[in-house]
């Protein structure tokens, strides 16, 4: 009886050491986890994709590089994804570059509400504000273009050292009393009707008017472009082109201060070279950049000349 008490006796101890000895390595394994991942550096460099501009509203960023800052607000329908090819370079060259895609565009939220310049200004001050970005270069193309035109003037050019101006719809989009330059009223409100009942059909027009030339983008490119339109919300799309039809920026132009470049396609079939005159003779401080081989898609049709242009003036 003895005996069979002590076999139990030491088959208990032997169980207990065995549960013991697992106990402890489960747990070293598990400290050794929780160490080796709070030692990990982390890979990102903790800069937020979305920033909330207001409640229930995100818009989409995107934030590389380092160094002097370089903002680029997009044209009519893209995003921030039209700058790619920007990005790249400017990265590169020791920059840090931020493509803002405005509300109702690209990866950005898309509420039902107001898409008007006052809105995307406002927007674009938040953004800059969360960032704390200072002293940049705030670049705009096409419609973006009258977007930060309206940004200047709206908030003294807070944040920002200086301007620049890519193919901008600006200072009018639509003809104008002294101003015969651009669409007809009649022409914009026809372009407007046909965002409502045919988008596959603005976006062909558009894709035969982007370049100097119907063959002076590759196939491929034209396809990306379209891709990036066809993230737009229709809505959006039909109500900000219908506030650039409102939009007269001459009155503004007087007082912007800050140096300006003024960049533009001398074939330009969308916004006419003209619109870079008028806004060089409403600018003090500023300069055209001609494109000479470019129409409205300047920033892939002369990417090399735009990149480093662009490098030049952030430099000055």
């Amino acid at each position: 009886m003895n005996r069979l008490t002590n076999n139990r006796l030491r088959q208990h101890i032997a169980l207990r050491t065995i549960l013991f000895a697992m106990l402890f390595i489960i747990a070293t394994a598990f400290d050794s986890s929780v160490f080796a991942q709070g030692k990990r550096v982390p890979a990102s460099a903790g800069r937020e994709e979305y920033i909330e501009v207001e409640k229930n509203v995100r818009l989409h960023v995107t934030d590389l590089g380092d160094g002097q800052p370089i903002v680029l607000i997009h044209g009519w329908p893209l995003s921030d994804a039209m700058y790619e090819y920007q990005y790249q370079y400017l990265v590169q060259k020791g920059f840090r570059v931020i493509g803002i895609s405005l509300r109702g565009f690209g990866k950005s939220d898309k509420p039902y509400g107001r898409y008007d310049f006052d809105v995307f200004s406002d927007d674009i001050k938040v953004v800059l504000d969360k960032l704390k970005i200072e002293n940049a270069v705030l670049g705009g193309y096409s419609l973006g273009g009258a977007v930060v035109l309206h940004y200047v003037t709206k908030y003294n050019s807070a944040h920002i050292g200086k301007l620049a101006l890519f193919a901008a719809a600006a200072p009018s989009w639509l003809q104008r009393p002294g101003y015969p330059f651009g669409l007809t009223a009649e022409g914009a409100a026809g372009f407007i009707q046909l965002t409502r009942t045919d988008r596959p059909q603005v976006l062909d027009n558009f894709d035969k008017a982007f370049g100097a030339t119907e063959t002076s983008l590759s196939k491929g490119m034209s396809e990306w472009l379209k891709g990036i339109n066809l993230e737009a919300s229709p809505y959006a799309a039909t109500q900000s082109i219908s506030a650039l039809t409102q939009l007269d920026l001459r009155p503004e132009l007087p007082k912007i201060k800050i140096p300006t470049v003024i960049f533009h396609g001398v074939k330009d079939k969308l916004c006419d070279f003209a619109f870079a005159e008028e806004l060089h003779k409403g600018i003090k401080n500023s300069y055209v950049v001609k494109f000479e081989n470019s129409g409205h898609a300047l920033f892939v049709e002369e990417m090399e000349k735009f990149n480093t242009e662009l490098e030049k003036f952030a430099l000055k």
